[in-house]
């Protein structure tokens, strides 16, 4: 019988990851981690207590079994590892690059509360690597039961809802506007954090579970949330169409040429490849670029111009270091790339080189005061501070608001912020019609999104009648099926 582990008895010290030296990654789009090699895995596996209280799963949006495919790491069977994952997320190599761990599962690991926390993303990304390498898939019995099910939106959201109404037995079909799958994953984070082929590679799977995808399909203009379920006999469907239009300043200036936002410039270089020079797709930029904001799409932006020539990049942001709301690991990476950081500065102007171009930026010094609504404190304007700052190209990247178009071209009640409003089972004004990710909560994490997209499922299977097998059975039964399902049971006679 194998000796319980404690904190004293296992590696003291995170195992580190590799990486490109900065200096040659800062000119290259190639995935900047190299993630973990066997042996590396095996010993960070062995950090984890496998808590029987397990509070990693609780911080998990999504409820992986971490200790469970930990376990399974640590006895060298990375298979079985998959396959404990799968059973609740088909993008463990997504999720292992891209969701905020540190303020999730790692932040109540109970190693951390001693040493630092086990590497769950790491482990988790190594588990998926694996997987695409292998070609490993788990393609469940599914056995059709006639409904069909739509989805606005290929994002985490739309993607993690198709895979659950798929192997619940509905045909799925997701509705893409863009050209290829993929969403956010796609436009929104360039290949150095998440390489196109590990998302082409999870999208695959989904195909191979019999989920198809319709892209170049804009639903409000090619046809209405309304028609999907009165005209093209959708049973029911979900909108996972993110936020995705961005905010701006409001300040003078903001529409000179030389303008942009976060989200145009990633769309152009990641989406529609604009770093290559065998696809002319126009994109601008300036020697002296300063992105505004301090988030993970504010870094992105920042570490992209960067690779495509720029020769001084510059982070504008009106908090602290402390207050930034990027990953840690995102703003070091940047800070070893060369990006130069301004913290408790905000533009109040941008100006104009007499040609309709931009030339700087007007800045004025803040200070931080009281906490606001979101708990940090909140920006101040330090009188007499203003300076002209230096640069040819500003890029916002202050959040998004939602995406206007199904809320112009449905009947489907909006709060007052202009996103999707639903119930506690994501279901929205209209019947049979769910919603879930960004369009409903605004701008969250790619692992949150899934989180809504698999509660939405849950909500469809209800509404449809049919039994989630991943429900607790409560209250009375009937041949072990909660009779609130309203279901039957298929039984195959003998011949």
């Amino acid at each position: 019988m194998a000796k319980k582990k404690t904190i004293r008895t296992i590696p003291q010290e995170r195992t580190p990851m590799r990486e490109q030296e900065p200096r040659a990654r800062a000119k290259n789009f190639e995935e900047v981690a190299c993630g973990y090699d066997v042996g590396e895995a095996l010993r960070e596996a062995e950090r984890c207590l496998l808590c029987p209280d397990q509070p990693c799963v609780s911080g998990c949006p999504v409820g992986i079994d971490i200790p469970g495919f930990i376990r399974k790491i640590g006895e060298n069977n990375t298979r079985a590892a998959y396959d404990v994952i799968a059973e609740t997320n088909l993008l463990a190599a997504v999720c292992g690059r891209v969701c905020p761990q540190e303020t999730q599962c790692e932040e109540v690991c109970t190693v951390g509360e001693s040493l630092e926390p086990v590497a769950i993303g790491r482990l988790e990304r190594f588990v998926g690597d694996a997987a695409i390498r292998e070609g490993w898939v788990n393609v469940p019995h599914i056995e059709a039961n006639g409904f069909r099910v739509g989805i606005v939106g290929s994002g985490p959201a739309g993607m993690a809802c198709a895979a659950d109404m798929a192997k619940a037995g509905c045909e799925v079909t997701v509705f893409e506007a863009f050209h290829q799958p993929g969403g956010v994953l796609k436009y929104g984070i360039p290949d150095f954090r998440l390489p196109n082929g590990v998302v082409d590679a999870e999208i695959e799977n989904l195909r191979r579970i019999g989920v198809r995808f319709e892209c170049n399909t804009l639903v409000g203009r090619l046809f209405t949330i309304e028609q999907m379920v009165d005209e093209l006999g959708f049973h029911a469907v979900f909108i996972g169409t993110g936020a995705g239009y961005p905010s701006m300043l409001g300040v003078p200036g903001d529409s000179l040429n030389g303008v942009l936002s976060a989200n145009e410039l990633l769309t152009r270089c990641n989406l529609m490849r604009a770093r290559d020079a065998a696809f002319d797709t126009p994109i601008p930029l300036g020697k002296r670029v300063a992105v505004i904001g301090a988030g993970n799409t504010a870094m992105d932006a920042m570490r992209v111009c960067l690779r495509l020539g720029a020769e001084k990049v510059y982070c504008v942001y009106r908090r602290s270091r402390a207050e930034c709301p990027a990953r840690a690991e995102e703003v070091h990476h940047a800070e070893q790339e060369g990006i130069e950081f301004h913290w408790l500065t905000a533009p109040v102007a941008i100006l104009d080189d007499g040609k309709g171009g931009v030339r700087g930026m007007r800045c004025i010094r803040m200070e931080l005061g009281a906490p606001d609504d979101s708990g940090r404190r909140r920006p101040m304007p330090v009188a007499g501070s203003e300076f002209d700052f230096e640069a040819d190209q500003v890029v916002y990247a202050i959040g998004t608001n939602a995406n206007p178009i199904i809320g112009q071209t449905s009947r489907l009640k909006l709060d007052k912020r202009g996103y999707i409003a639903t119930d506690e089972s994501l279901a929205t004004s209209m019947p049979g019609v769910f919603a879930g990710g960004d369009i409903v909560t605004g701008a969250a994490t790619v692992i949150e999104a899934m989180g809504a997209g698999r509660r939405a499922a849950r909500g469809m299977k209800a509404y449809l009648g049919l039994r989630d097998a991943a429900r607790a059975a409560g209250g009375e039964t009937l041949f072990g099926i909660d009779l609130g399902e309203r279901n039957f049971v298929r039984l195959r006679a003998a011949a």
